[in-house]
């Protein structure tokens, strides 16, 4: 196979093809709320509760967060587009941001999830920092949520959503064991 170069914009796109939600992450350090955009957040284990949320190197956050040692996750709904937007850094002159609070970290109103998350474990990977914390808290309601894919934000569509034929694996789908076809 013949060697090209690599092209990072062609790799950001080919990595936009990964539909998925808008967070917003946010923590309060010196007695205010800070937060930033992000659709680099998964879960990593349901015993114990994990999460792993993908930071800039750059972002203010990135500083604030070994500080403070937790985070709220908003899981932005598909009205909180400007607010995706604000906390990605474009900031919009007179949007009222609602925050509340859950054990003491404050949140975005409206969000269709929340998690409060303490900081386990810090990994360095590239310009990016990968912040997983075990999960104090969550809370969900049955709304639409804001999505992101191929560079722009989405929503799912109003039809209804086909149930899965293993109801085991509704959660969870394709971390529960593997399968290998045999090959023809």
């Amino acid at each position: 196979m013949a060697a090209h170069s690599f092209d990072p914009r062609q790799f950001r796109n080919a990595l936009g093809r990964f539909a998925s939600g808008v967070t917003v992450i946010t923590t309060r350090y010196e007695d205010r709320p800070h937060g930033m955009t992000a659709n680099a957040f998964v879960s990593v284990s349901l015993d114990p509760p994990l999460v792993l949320v993908s930071v800039d190197n750059r972002a203010t956050l990135h500083r604030i967060l070994p500080i403070t040692g937790r985070y709220g996750v908003s899981v932005l709904a598909e009205n909180q587009e400007k607010l995706s937007n604000h906390f990605a850094g474009r900031t919009i002159e007179g949007l009222k941001i609602r925050f509340t609070e859950r054990l003491d970290i404050p949140v975005l109103e409206g969000a269709v999830a929340y998690f409060v998350v303490s900081v386990i474990d810090a990994h360095p990977a590239g310009d990016h920092t990968l912040f997983i914390g075990q999960v104090e808290h969550f809370e969900a309601v049955d709304d639409r949520p804001l999505l992101f894919y191929a560079g722009k934000y989405q929503q799912i569509r109003a039809e209804k959503a086909k149930p899965t034929p293993w109801p085991q694996d509704e959660f969870s789908l394709f971390s529960i064991g593997s399968f290998d076809p045999p090959i023809t």
